[in-house]
C-alpha cells in the first residue's frame, strides 16, 4: 500500500534513511522535507514501511530528492512500485517534468530511473560526500511527463 507521509512516520524513515544510504540525511533534514510543496509517498509492506520517496514541487517541474527502501526488502520492486506511484501522482498534478540525482557509482538506482524513462541530461563533479570524506559525482536525469 502506497500513501502519504505524515509527521508519525519521520522516526521508521529515519531508521530506514540511516540503513540505506551512505551518508544518509539527518532528523532535520527529513524534518524540512514536509509541507506543501512536497509529495511524500511511503510504501507499507506487511503493516510496516519498507520505503519512502521525498520530492518537491514548484511550478510545473518537480525534483526528486530521497529515496531509501529498507535493505532487508531491497530488490522486490519496492522502489519501482513507489516511483510509479510519484509519476501517476506529479502527472496529475499537472508536472511537465521530475529531476534527480543519483550517484556515479549507484547503478542499481540508474538502472530502475533508465527503465522508468529518465534521461541523463548532465553531471555535477564531487557533488555527494562519501563516508570517507571524499567526494563523488552525480548524474542528472530527467523524465518528461
Amino acid at each position: 500500500m502506497i500513501t502519504q507521509i505524515t509527521e508519525h512516520d519521520l522516526e521508521r524513515l529515519f531508521e530506514i534513511e540511516q540503513s540505506a544510504h551512505l551518508v544518509p540525511w539527518s532528523m532535520g533534514i527529513l524534518k524540512n522535507t514536509q509541507g506543501d510543496r512536497y509529495l511524500n509517498l511511503k510504501l507499507i509492506d506487511q503493516e510496516q514501511i519498507v520505503a519512502f520517496v521525498i520530492c518537491q514541487y514548484i511550478l510545473d517541474e518537480a525534483t526528486l530528492l530521497n529515496i531509501a527502501v529498507d535493505p532487508l526488502f531491497q530488490g522486490k520492486g519496492f522502489g519501482k512500485q513507489l516511483l510509479t506511484q510519484l509519476i501517476q501522482q506529479l502527472t496529475e498534478k499537472g508536472i511537465s517534468t521530475l529531476w534527480l540525482e543519483v550517484r556515479e557509482s549507484n547503478i542499481v538506482a540508474q538502472t530502475l530511473y533508465a527503465q522508468l524513462g529518465f534521461n541523463e541530461v548532465d553531471r555535477r563533479k564531487n557533488y555527494y560526500p562519501t563516508p570517507d570524506g571524499q567526494r563523488e559525482n552525480a548524474i542528472v536525469m530527467a523524465r518528461y511527463l
